[in-house]
């Protein structure tokens, strides 16, 4: 079979494995996990075979026309380039690993059928997206992926956070896709067609007439899908749903085709300096405000999720200075870790035996109940707070160091202002990173919060990917040497100054957080409540007894407190408050957004009731007062007849008599 025939099987065989799931699953259940499993296993070996083929060189591309659609046409497109067999393999690797973890952690779910078949589609709709050389054939799966995340997302409907998360995604994605989609058409119509390719070359040879304005129509459409800056809030809410569809949608679909897609298209961004300086302070507000909104968070998932965020901004800030081997690089490395992140805080949560559990200010004596989740989950955070010989380091500094080159002047590709912007915003995100992330090590392996009951060993098959996610999270990095080809040729290589740079500021976000979290721990033992909490079984002190009852009065509970240990708000100080609620990005959407379409919902409903329906109510009631009227004339009477046609005949008389009179005198 040649190499085009396997790329299409790639994306082909998760769509049937959901349709085959979908059609089998009530009548023959035992065969639901194996097409959960299996056709994404077997996309994920072709996309690897697919990626041995291409090797890194010519990028392969193939054709063919689906229907006429008059002066741009359509065309089924292959473009298989170092970057797409790559992440495709990322693709297959991280929705394989969902597909085996979630047979253990949904494994009494009454609707794991549906739930794996949304899984399947949601994976060929981005393989979709990664093959595609036609951007139409992209948009599908573009908006594929948006209808599957938000019934996904909305897993657990019978909470009202799972129902307001996935509306909440699914209208602020496509309050970006709409921009997303006029600057398609904008760009087909100036590139006279929708193959990547030709889009490419005529962003190359200057043949796209409005390159800043279709930019920026895209950008809007990226920042819904990728959680940037302003349109990113959808992702911390999108946490309601499953853990393993967290993992899915961070780290290898939805969140990563924004930036895919930017990296496909460079050319085009680049064509406008305006462009690229606004995707630079984009990317600089998404990586710094998303590193503070983290710091605040208690629930372990809002936190990584906050990380996801800022990531992405890395992703957007290389691509902001021309270097899109960067991005890609930065995108795989981090699909790996952040996977992981979010299965082992699946694995956490599991431990619990409860989905509602994730207040980190709640853990307690979790390293030692689930020690596969511990230590793989150190690595991934290892690997995130960018720490050697670890792959976050080897990626993020990639990113750095390209921010460098552009800011010194050495790129022809982006303004040296956006390489300065995306530097220093690059080197306080990696403060930021290191000390949430040791934050979130400390709060939910070392915190002080009530432990929950065992619930004993997890499902093999969880622990087990974890592992397996472990092996690239500490070695892809290593990988930088061989994959050059991949890269457009760029080998990869950390540089000396900024590594030097971004290694030191990490370790001093960890070491900082390290001493905070001492020092309050040493603060809270001394208080009423902390000794409470080091010593649950109590003492029967009065003390004790008034501590519990003002506790209680304000949380209800013992372990519903938020940590008194917890070192962000010490180093958040008065900014804790606004960084804990997104800084009041919400509220703000609310105000401009929310609150005026509510305001014209409710005129138009008064308008409708009040004004529209009063005149249909009055044509109603005007032939029907009429009727009255003339039923009530036709009452049989000979008499009441013969009357009126005599007075009828004394009106018209005298109307005659009076006419005459009038045209006598006139």
């Amino acid at each position: 079979m040649t190499t085009t025939t396997l790329a299409v099987l790639v994306p082909l065989l998760p769509f049937l494995g959901a349709a085959a799931g979908l059609l089998l699953g009530r009548r023959a259940p035992g065969f639901v996990r194996p097409l959960a499993v299996l056709p994404t296993f077997a996309a994920f070996v072709l996309a690897v075979v697919v990626a041995v083929d291409q090797g890194g060189g010519k990028a392969i591309d193939a054709a063919t026309r689906l229907t006429p659609t008059g002066s741009v046409p359509i065309e089924l497109a292959l473009h298989l380039d170092g970057f797409a067999v790559l992440v495709a393999v990322l693709v297959g690797l991280v929705a394989t690993c969902v597909q085996l973890y979630s047979t253990g952690y949904l494994r009494d779910d009454p609707r794991y059928t549906s739930y794996a078949a949304l899984v399947s589609l949601f994976t060929s709709a981005m393989l979709l997206v990664v093959y595609s050389g036609d951007l139409m054939v992209l948009l599908v799966g573009w908006e594929i992926m948006g209808i599957c995340s938000y019934f996904l997302v909305g897993h657990y409907w019978e909470t009202p956070e799972a129902r307001a998360a996935s509306l909440k995604a699914f209208l602020v994605t496509k309050l970006g896709d709409v921009p997303f989609l006029i600057g398609l058409f904008a760009l087909a119509t100036d590139a006279g067609t929708f193959r990547i390719t030709g889009v490419v070359q005529a962003a190359l040879t200057g043949g796209i007439d409005h390159p800043t304005l279709i930019a920026l129509l895209l950008l809007a459409g990226v920042a819904g899908k990728s959680a940037q800056f302003p349109l990113h809030t959808w992702l911390p809410d999108a946490m309601a749903g499953p853990t393993p569809v967290s993992a899915l949608i961070h780290a290898a679909t939805m969140v990563a085709a924004g930036i895919y897609f930017v990296a496909r298209l460079l050319p085009v961004f680049a064509a406008s300096a305006a462009a690229m300086t606004v995707l630079a302070v984009m990317a600089a507000i998404t990586m710094v405000g998303s590193g503070l909104a983290a710091l605040a968070q208690d629930d372990i998932k809002r936190v990584l999720a906050y990380s996801t965020i800022g990531q992405l901004g890395y992703l957007s800030g290389a691509l902001a200075v021309g270097d899109r081997g960067a991005a890609v690089f930065h995108l795989l490395s981090h699909g790996a870790f952040k996977a992981l992140l979010f299965l082992a805080a699946g694995v956490v949560i599991h431990a619990a035996g409860t989905n509602s559990l994730t207040a980190m200010s709640r853990m307690g004596g979790l390293a030692k109940r689930v020690p596969d989740a511990f230590w793989t989950m150190t690595v991934a955070l290892l690997a995130l707070a960018a720490i050697p010989p670890f792959a976050g380091f080897f990626s993020k500094e990639a990113v750095l160091s390209a921010a460098e080159h552009t800011a010194l002047g050495e790129s022809q590709v982006a303004p040296s202002g956006a390489g300065w912007v995306v530097l220093i915003a690059g080197l306080l995100a990696a403060l930021l990173t290191a000390a949430y992330a040791t934050r979130l090590w400390l709060l939910a392996f070392r915190g002080r919060g009530a432990e929950a009951p065992d619930h004993g060993r997890q499902p093999f098959v969880m622990n087990a990917v974890l592992w397996v996610l472990a092996i690239p999270s500490i070695g892809f990095g290593l990988t930088t040497g061989y994959l050059g080809d991949w890269f457009d040729g760029r080998a990869l290589t950390p540089a000396v100054t900024t590594a030097v740079l971004s290694t030191g500021v990490a370790l001093v976000g960890g070491l900082v957080t390290y001493a905070a979290w001492r020092h309050t721990s040493a603060l809270a033992a001394r208080t009423p409540m902390g000794a409470v909490a080091a010593h649950p079984e109590g003492d029967g002190s009065l003390v004790e007894e008034e501590a519990i009852a003002s506790h209680t009065a304000v949380y209800g509970d013992i372990a519903s407190a938020p940590d008194p240990a917890d070192p962000g708000r010490l180093l958040l100080g008065p900014l804790h408050r606004h960084a804990a609620t997104g800084f009041h990005l919400d509220a703000v959407f609310s105000a401009l957004f929310v609150r005026p379409v509510l305001a014209a919902a409710g005129l138009v409903r008064f308008l409708d009731r009040e004004v529209v329906e009063t005149y249909v109510r009055a044509a109603g009631a005007g032939p029907q007062w009429l009727g009255r009227a003339v039923r009530r004339a036709q009452n049989g009477n000979v008499q009441s007849y013969l009357s009126a046609l005599l007075a009828g005949s004394l009106v018209l008389a005298a109307a005659v008599v009076v006419l005459a009179n009038v045209t006598a005198g006139s």
